[in-house]
């Protein structure tokens, strides 16, 4: 009997009633293993009571009760590191040690917010006028919600959820329907460690959930993680309800490799962060812009090692790479590669005819390699979401900049170089919200805030860190002005001598 994975409202799971259900597969076998119920309107607005009815009490608890929570939480989450990544893997199809990668990335926001104390400090200035003093304070805004990609089924939802709930809100996720069985073991994770009852809600769903939450009157913002035309969506639709966004899109990040560079660091550099994850991450290096005449040695070096690579199942300790999430994905992914030769680009490496023996219905995809290719072609203006990296050559490093800064995303960029005064100008020059020097992927760590330019980023507020916290609150300025003791009325007395 097929397994089902069912909602999380109230404090426990609650049956679907839509009697819609969505398949969940195993990336690495193709057999579809469990079902995830798919939530009507009337679903979604009992997770928003839920949700509205323990903020009541929950958005005037202490900071000692909730970081409290907090820190249980952290110690469990720690201790089912290897059970929520096997979760991952089974559904996402990620090996292992990525899979404990990204547990450990959303264990530090966890640990953020377990220091909200000094976050949601206010601000004080004394005698701005005759006896006048102004604060500023920061109060939590009430229901939140957040939509989740199926490529980190745990790391973003902690990304957000931990962070909200530490600020006094309470929250609605609504994860990947792909690959939904994470998010189900943080909540109850979360309720082991004492999170009071409807604080933290899951809802599983597809369009018509996402909707209904955008649509929702009580729930005041939505934070999203995904493509960028449903983060454009997302933005443009909850906004005009007024509510407040963050909705992160995606990326063609590009990788800046200077004459100078050392170049076997770089080719390793762009092996690990072209084809970690199969390449289905929005940090993910997609693109290596080579500068001059090391494009040549640079192409062959990362050759050398993509062939090194061992692609299998996720829960084999000896597979460096897994399978993509679906079938139609994988076959997507390879029509860029199949394409690429008419469009100009010298494929390199083909991995679009790659088996895994044994399990010969998984979603296999071998790694790609890409040379010459040109910014005119679909495989470099498309962010293809799996294991292709394209090289692109360039004369100057002014023109890997131009050619970086006149694509329209703008999450993440790297340069490798040995020269301080090149990455120094790169830092301040290239259009993205987060560079590396020598760094491939340059993922903010957890008290630094994620996010992109352009059309990787629709609203003001990057995620986690400050921006994080400032998200999930609004400030409130207060002038106070109190008369001095000695001014009381006649016949009050409160001990302070009369002065006139």
């Amino acid at each position: 009997m097929t397994k089902t994975v069912n909602h999380w409202i109230g404090g426990k799971t609650v049956e679907g009633t839509s009697g819609q259900y969505g398949p969940v597969t195993d990336p690495a076998t193709g057999a579809v293993t469990t079902q995830v119920a798919l939530a009507s309107v009337e679903e979604v607005d009992a997770a928003v009571a839920a949700a509205k009815a323990a903020y009541a009490t929950w958005g005037t608890s202490s900071l000692a009760q909730r970081t409290a929570v907090l820190f249980r939480y952290r110690a469990l989450l720690d201790a089912h590191r290897d059970d929520i990544a096997a979760l991952i893997t089974a559904e996402h199809g990620k090996v292992h040690s990525d899979a404990l990668g990204e547990v450990a990335r959303g264990l530090e926001i966890v640990e953020l917010a377990c220091g909200i104390t000094t976050q949601l400090k206010g601000e004080l200035s004394t005698q701005v006028s005759n006896r006048v003093d102004v604060s500023s304070i920061r109060q939590s805004l009430g229901v939140v919600a957040g939509i989740t990609p199926f490529n980190f089924p745990a790391m973003v939802p902690m990304w957000m959820f931990p962070l909200a709930i530490a600020c006094g809100n309470t929250f609605v996720l609504k994860p990947s329907e792909k690959d939904p069985s994470a998010a189900n073991l943080l909540a109850e994770l979360a309720a082991e460690a004492g999170l009071p009852d409807g604080v933290l809600n899951v809802l599983h769903g597809d369009k018509i959930a996402v909707d209904a939450l955008l649509n929702h009157p009580d729930v005041a913002a939505v934070s999203f993680v995904g493509s960028t035309p449903i983060a454009r969506y997302i933005h443009a639709t909850a906004s005009a309800n007024g509510k407040r966004v963050q909705a992160l899109g995606g990326a063609k990040n590009h990788m800046l490799v200077l004459p100078d560079a050392d170049l076997d660091a770089a080719a390793d550099a762009a092996v690990s962060a072209a084809y970690g994850s199969a390449g289905e991450r929005c940090m993910a290096i997609s693109a290596v812009v080579a500068v001059g005449a090391i494009g040549d040695e640079l192409v062959a070096k990362i050759r050398e090692r993509a062939e090194k690579i061992t692609i299998g199942p996720g829960n084999d300790p000896a597979s460096e790479m897994g399978p993509l999430i679906t079938a139609a994905h994988r076959d997507k992914v390879a029509s860029y590669v199949t394409g690429a030769a008419a469009q100009g680009a010298e494929v390199v490496l083909d991995g679009t005819g790659h088996t895994v023996e044994g399990f010969e219905d998984g979603h296999w995809i071998g790694l790609s390699l890409l040379d010459k290719v040109s910014t005119d072609s679909d495989a470099y203006k498309d962010e293809i979401f799996g294991p292709v990296l394209c090289v692109l050559r360039v004369d100057t490093y002014e023109d890997g900049v131009a050619l970086m800064n006149a694509s329209p995303f703008g999450n993440g960029t790297a340069i490798f170089t040995r020269d301080g005064g090149a990455a120094r100008r790169f830092q301040l020059e290239v259009e993205a919200g987060m560079v590396g020097v020598n760094v491939p992927i340059p993922v903010p760590v957890g008290y630094h805030s994620f996010g992109g330019w352009k059309d990787s980023l629709f609203g003001d507020h990057h995620i986690y860190g400050n921006d994080g916290v400032h998200f999930y609150t609004r400030g409130k300025v207060v002038t106070t002005r109190w008369p001095d003791p000695a001014d009381a009325p006649a016949g009050v007395d409160l001990g302070f001598p009369r002065n006139h």
